[in-house]
């Protein structure tokens, strides 16, 4: 069982930046393989935002390329999303997530909200 805590996440204007940030629960002691960042606004699909695997291989939605960044620190499992020039489209709640051995783990979300 993998445990997600998220941080981060508030209330910000268009054009602010956030950082969100989710640590893996200690007794984890391998590299979890693929670790990410979704998010779901009111009446929408959970989509993914950017994603990061133990090699540093990266992917982004469309729509945040440019805009977000996101990284593993030291720490191996430990996800961060830099979020630069927010836009009232990017309100959501925020998920982390894990994949390992077949199966997603989710944390509890953390809502951003962007303000025109």
């Amino acid at each position: 069982q993998v445990q997600l805590v998220e941080s981060g996440g508030g209330l910000v204007q268009a054009g602010g930046s956030l950082s969100l940030s989710c640590a893996a629960s200690r007794s984890i002691v391998f590299s979890i393989n693929l670790m990410g960042w979704y998010r779901q606004a009111p009446g929408k699909q959970r989509e993914l935002v950017a994603s990061i695997t133990r090699d540093s291989s990266t992917v982004y939605a469309d729509s945040v390329k440019g805009r977000f960044t996101i990284s593993r620190p030291n720490a191996k499992n430990t996800v961060v999303l830099q979020m630069n020039n927010l836009k009232p489209e990017d309100t959501a709640v925020y998920y982390c997530n894990a994949y390992e051995l077949g199966t997603n783990f989710w944390g509890q979300g953390t809502q951003v909200t962007v303000s025109s």
